[in-house]
């Protein structure tokens, strides 16, 4: 029975992989998951300098989810490269780095640097508020999109993956301009723009107003996108948003996805991930599917 799936020529063992930001560079949940069963580790957003990230409050529960306002807290780079890369480098898993920054030197500072690292995979979040263009996030307009893909692109070593925004009237407009730019893989969705309020106190419960949203309640959402851009561009995608289970893996996969990324399950339960891998190995066996890749895209 073959798991395996290529993401851009690097081929993780199974579709399975872990949502940036939801579990740090693999040390905090290493007593729990054995990273070396993950087709892939995602890191959380590497900076080119630390950030301190938004004022506190910034989670909050909401039905069917969360919500968050970290504001990529992270201690930069260079501490990157020197404590979480070598951590990683120890396991049997491939290395996504996610990089993070606010204007386009930012992001080519950070890819420059892990050029000659041994990681596998570099995905941009492009959810960051361009501070060049008065904050509005490079994601959210194809123009930005494709000039900031195609400039990362110039200088990264290791394949790109442009982790697009659902925050846009048409996510197929900015998967064709990251595809034109020359991006090699596309992961979708990222949080979706909420806002909760603490009626009792009558203020804001998340200090920065709007907080991305996450979890099983954008489940929907996410696999809707996931299919159309998997019908609009020719490049392999990584599923994500609200997967908390085999069925709702399968799900991303078969509207088109080449792999899913775990995020809100891991916070409340830190086995989601490997339970999702050897739940879709009892499917396949069940169903007696030799191999993963016939279920990509298999909804038409």
């Amino acid at each position: 029975m073959n798991l395996s799936v290529n993401i851009a020529g690097v081929t993780l063992k199974n579709p399975i992989t872990v949502a940036s930001g939801t579990f740090g560079s693999g040390m905090e949940y290493d007593e729990f998951v054995d990273l070396n069963k993950l087709g892939a580790v995602t890191t959380k957003g590497v900076a080119n300098v630390p950030w301190p990230g938004n004022p506190t409050p910034r989670i909050a529960e909401t039905y069917g989810g969360m919500m968050n306002a970290i504001g990529l807290q992270n201690p930069g780079i260079d501490t990157f490269v020197a404590r979480d890369l070598p951590f990683l480098q120890q396991k049997d898993t491939k290395i996504i780095v996610n990089v993070c920054g606010k204007t386009t030197e930012d992001y080519v500072a950070v890819v420059e640097r892990l050029a000659d690292e041994q990681v596998d995979l570099l995905e941009i979040n492009v959810s960051c508020p361009n501070v060049k263009e008065g904050g509005i996030a490079f994601g959210q307009n194809p123009n930005a999109l494709y000039d900031i893909t195609k400039a990362i692109k110039a200088k990264a070593k290791q394949p790109i993956i442009m982790k697009l925004s659902p925050n846009v009237t048409d996510i197929t407009e900015m998967a064709r301009a990251a595809e034109a730019a020359g991006a090699d893989a596309l992961s979708l969705i990222n949080t979706l723009t909420g806002m909760k309020i603490d009626v009792k106190r009558r203020c804001f419960a998340v200090a920065n107003k709007t907080a991305g949203v996450s979890g099983p309640a954008i489940k929907p959402i996410a696999v809707r996108m996931v299919y159309q851009v998997a019908n609009a561009v020719k490049l392999p995608l990584i599923g994500m948003g609200g997967c908390m289970s085999a069925e709702d893996a399968l799900e991303f996969i078969m509207a088109g996805a080449k792999a899913v990324a775990v995020g809100t399950a891991n916070f409340h339960n830190p086995y989601a991930t490997i339970e999702i891998i050897d739940g879709i190995t009892q499917y396949m066996k069940e169903n007696n599917i030799d191999d993963i890749n016939t279920l990509i895209g298999c909804v038409k």
